[in-house]
């Protein structure tokens, strides 16, 4: 099943909410993020470069931004390089696919999935998921929480956490930083979708997807082929390298038959005409718009730069030094 990228900001969120209240990891855990000190910020400032990949895009003499996002992090990618900086001081309004800075927003994706109707999950299986979310280094009052959730949201959200060992964090998601610039900077902050649209594009249509989708989640996970997706997408989005991401679906270890396929379809390639049509109405506003939204977004003939540029915009990715 594709599940290493089903991360939508619902799911970052959620992830960070619940790493965040870990205790000091014992040996046999993962790194935890932590809060930065003063000290770190300034150390991370000085040496901050841009990564990921920004566009301009042009429409009847204004110009806006796109800058494709990653979900999970390091310290040093929360800073923003120098051309990101202009890009973010030469606009008015930041746009999120979710803006985790939102308490409404917030309150929304606190309570998505919980209690939502869900077919029992067979004895096994449920017993299988039980084992990884308690080896999952999270401290026993975060349980409640989790135990909580939709049993995919609880499958994915195990996904995310797992990029820990590899020192990637959901707490330096790039929507963290995002927000917390436009919050200082006071800019108007936007959502771009809804926790409930994110929600129906992840959800498995019935019972017998839903098995699977957790089975095959927790095999990747088993497998270390979660780690290795998630690490070589964190990598390819830090250069910038929209070929390696054009060609996720050959290398993500995560697509293996046509439900898979659908599903990838249904996260990226059917999220993104949704998204082109939010950004377009803004800029039309009058707005100058720093839009940021997830890297495999930004690939192929349905990518959001292609789709802006049927629109009318002219579209120039912004050369990284």
């Amino acid at each position: 099943m594709m599940r290493s990228m089903g991360k939508t900001a619902v799911l970052a969120a959620m992830a960070w909410s619940l790493a965040a209240t870990a205790q000091t990891p014992a040996a046999s855990c993962p790194p935890q993020a932590q809060p930065p000190t003063q000290e770190q910020m300034q150390a991370a400032a000085r040496v901050a470069r841009d990564r990921g990949a920004l566009w301009r895009i042009t429409r009847a003499g204004s110009s806006s931004y796109l800058f494709g996002t990653i979900h999970v992090g390091k310290l040093d990618w929360v800073m923003p390089g120098p051309q990101l900086r202009a890009a973010l001081a030469a606009t008015d309004t930041i746009a999120l696919e979710i803006d985790p800075s939102d308490p409404q927003m917030a309150a929304r994706m606190a309570g998505m999935g919980r209690g939502a109707a869900a077919p029992a999950l067979p004895a096994p299986l449920a017993a299988r998921l039980s084992r990884r979310l308690d080896a999952a280094c999270l401290p026993a009052e975060a349980r409640p929480a989790i135990d909580g959730m939709h049993p995919v949201m609880q499958a994915l959200t195990l996904s995310v956490l797992e990029a820990r060992w590899d020192g990637l964090d959901a707490g330096y998601a790039q929507e963290f930083a995002l927000a917390g610039f436009g919050r200082a900077a006071q800019r108007r902050m936007v959502s771009l979708e809804t926790p409930e649209s994110q929600w129906t594009a992840l959800m498995p249509k019935d019972a017998d997807e839903l098995n699977k989708t957790i089975a095959g989640t927790l095999d990747q996970l088993d497998q270390g082929a979660a780690r290795r997706s998630i690490g070589r997408l964190a990598e390819a989005w830090a250069r910038g390298d929209l070929v390696e991401l054009e060609q996720y679906e050959r290398w993500c270890e995560c697509v293996q038959d046509d439900a898979d396929r659908q599903l990838l379809a249904r996260l990226l390639d059917e999220r993104n005409p949704v998204l082109a049509e939010r950004i377009e109405a803004l800029h039309g506003e009058g707005r100058k718009v720093f839009a940021g939204v997830g890297a495999l977004h930004m690939v192929g003939p349905q990518g959001l730069p292609a789709l802006l540029r049927a629109r009318g915009f002219v579209v120039e990715r912004m050369a990284f030094r």
